[in-house]
């Protein structure tokens, strides 16, 4: 069992709550093929919408990868982004700043952003513990 964070902002996460999938680095394939069923997501979201300014930078959404399917959805003419099918869990929003020292992932503790900029990452198991205990209770 592996454990993921997508980055994502809340408004996009709230259609993916809603529709029981996630989709990552702008639809594409390769981030979720490393995934597999059962694996645990948590979402970190830097802002309130996708095209917006407003930071939040929080995470906000947290689940389980459903099944071993990868699919294709279109959602215009010319996006037809890849998914993956997520079991959320019921949880609460909570701010990523009262975490950072205790988070292994995040080794420049000055530059904390700096991993998010990826997109989709692998975190340790006691990292994803400790997100999902603040974020579950």
């Amino acid at each position: 069992m592996k454990y993921w964070i997508v980055v994502v902002s809340k408004d996009h996460i709230a259609r993916g709550i809603a529709g029981g999938f996630m989709q990552a680095n702008h639809g594409k394939k390769g981030p979720l093929k490393r995934m597999s069923a059962d694996d645990g997501l948590i979402v970190y979201s830097p802002k309130q919408t996708y095209a917006g300014k407003e930071v939040l930078q929080a995470f906000t959404a947290i689940g389980q990868v459903a099944d071993d399917k990868i699919y294709q959805h279109k959602m215009a003419e010319d996006f037809v982004p890849y998914r993956r099918n997520i079991n959320y869990h019921q949880c609460k929003e909570i701010p990523i700043a009262p975490l950072i020292r205790q988070l292994g992932f995040i080794t420049n503790k000055a530059s904390w952003g700096y991993q998010f900029r990826f997109g989709f990452f692998e975190i340790p198991e006691a990292d994803f513990k400790l997100i999902h205990s603040a974020m579950v209770e």
